[in-house]
This record gives C-alpha cells, sequence and structure tokens, in this order.
C-alpha cells in the first residue's frame, strides 16, 4: 500500500465519540516531551474538560535533540524538555501529578529483553492502579526507533493488563508519498478537537528546545519541521486500531 492511499484512507476514518475513542481513563505513551502533544494533545485536552483525566507516561529523556551543543548538555536539556512537557500538559488542562518521565535514553528505548519487560510490567502496574482502560501508543507505522519500542510497550501492556489499544500516528503523516509500506488498510476512528485545537496548538508551542529558537549552537540539532505541524495541529486527530 502507497503511503498516499494510507494518508487518505487515515484521514477518512470516520468521526466517534470521546466516550466511544476512550472511555474511562486512558493512558498515553508518549516516546519523547512532545510527541504527548503533536499526536494525543486534542485526546487529552478532551478527556481533561469531560472530567477524565488521563494518564500521560513520556518514557525516553528527549535529550538527544542536540547533540552537539556546549550551551545545553543532557542533563540540562533533560530537566529543559520535562519542564516543556510540564507546561504543555498545563495548556490542556492535566494537572502534573498526572504526567510521569520513565527517563529512557533518547534514540535508545528497548525493544525487546529484560530493561523492557521491566518497563512493560512498571508501566502495567501504572494503569492499573489508575485505572486506566485503554492505552495509547505512537503508530507502529512511525518511522522512529523509539516510536516502534513505544509502540511494543502498548502492546505488552494490552496483553499484560487486558487494555483496549488504540495507536496514534506522528511522524507516518511524513512518509515519503510514494513509499511501498506493508501495511493494511487502516481500521480506526478520528476524534473531532475543534474545541481543543488552539489548547493544542499553545501545548505543542511550549515545547521550546525543538523549534530552533532556543539552541543556537549545534547546526545539526533537530528541529520541529513546518509540514509534521501541519499534518498534525488540525481539526481532528487519528486512532488506529492494531
Amino acid at each position: 500500500m502507497k503511503a498516499a492511499h494510507l494518508h487518505a484512507a487515515l484521514r477518512g476514518l470516520p468521526v466517534a465519540p470521546l466516550a466511544t475513542i476512550a472511555p474511562g481513563t486512558a493512558l498515553v505513551l508518549a516516546p519523547h516531551p512532545d510527541d504527548e502533544s503533536l499526536g494525543c494533545g486534542g485526546l487529552i485536552a478532551a478527556c481533561c474538560a469531560a472530567g477524565r483525566p488521563p494518564l500521560v507516561v513520556i518514557m525516553t529523556d528527549g535529550a538527544a535533540s542536540h547533540p552537539h551543543s556546549r550551551q545545553w548538555p543532557a542533563p540540562r536539556l533533560r530537566a529543559r524538555r520535562q519542564r516543556e512537557a510540564r507546561d504543555a500538559v498545563a495548556c490542556l488542562g492535566l494537572a502534573s501529578d498526572r504526567l510521569a518521565f520513565l527517563g529512557l535514553p533518547d534514540a535508545a528505548a528497548p525493544h525487546d529483553g529484560p530493561v523492557f519487560t521491566d518497563i512493560a510490567t512498571r508501566l502495567a502496574h501504572l494503569a492499573i492502579t489508575h485505572g486506566c482502560t485503554t492505552v495509547f501508543a505512537p503508530w507502529r507505522a512511525d518511522p522512529h526507533c523509539d516510536h516502534e519500542a513505544t509502540w511494543k510497550m502498548g502492546v505488552a501492556v494490552q496483553r499484560l493488563c487486558g487494555l483496549a489499544l488504540l495507536a496514534y500516528p506522528v511522524w507516518g503523516w511524513l512518509l515519503p508519498p510514494d513509499s511501498e509500506l506493508d501495511h493494511p488498510p487502516p481500521r480506526g476512528m478520528r476524534l473531532d478537537i475543534t474545541a481543543h485545537r488552539a489548547a493544542k496548538a499553545r501545548a505543542v508551542g511550549m515545547h521550546e528546545s525543538q523549534y530552533g529558537g532556543l539552541i543556537t549552537d549545534d547546526a545539526e540539532g533537530f528541529q520541529l519541521p513546518d509540514s509534521l505541524l501541519a499534518a498534525l495541529v488540525t481539526d481532528f486527530e487519528v486512532f488506529v486500531h492494531p
């Protein structure tokens, strides 16, 4: 299936109410600080507005985005990205006690092995403790190692405690249109986030370290591309069944 056809299918998924997409309490797994807002900002805001704030877990520390910066070494950048995430979810109405950081190394989240198993067990414990009913993880077609690892953790949590599982695309929106993907036609839903679009945009904007204006001494540092923001800060969010 070509990526262009897959994108069109995602945009054509039926709109469903929040109660169908996220009944009960949601567990949102974000590979990095900013993915919670990019992929699920509208969902988080809608859940908070409905009186059912989700639990958001950020998997990695995000400290690899500017590896050559002398002004922002890893410890300083790690602390900055945590602060940005707290400010971002506050824009969405989420209290800081509903946000957890696992602190895994950026670009090195485990895909299997003992550390992976330990993390999955910890996530399952969090899900049970907070009464979560649905886990949201990155789409398995997202072309990023940490997104793929986080997707696999979502699958593991589903198996461990029987939660429903839905995936949200982030970098998958930027797959080249002509690329061939080993992916069946997607099944899932869209959430209308028109009422929360402005809050989502503010939340994404809180991640200042990823925009290029804050860290200026690393020419090879990461910067959120305008094409990604255009794809994600819209009037809907997409959630796909496994």
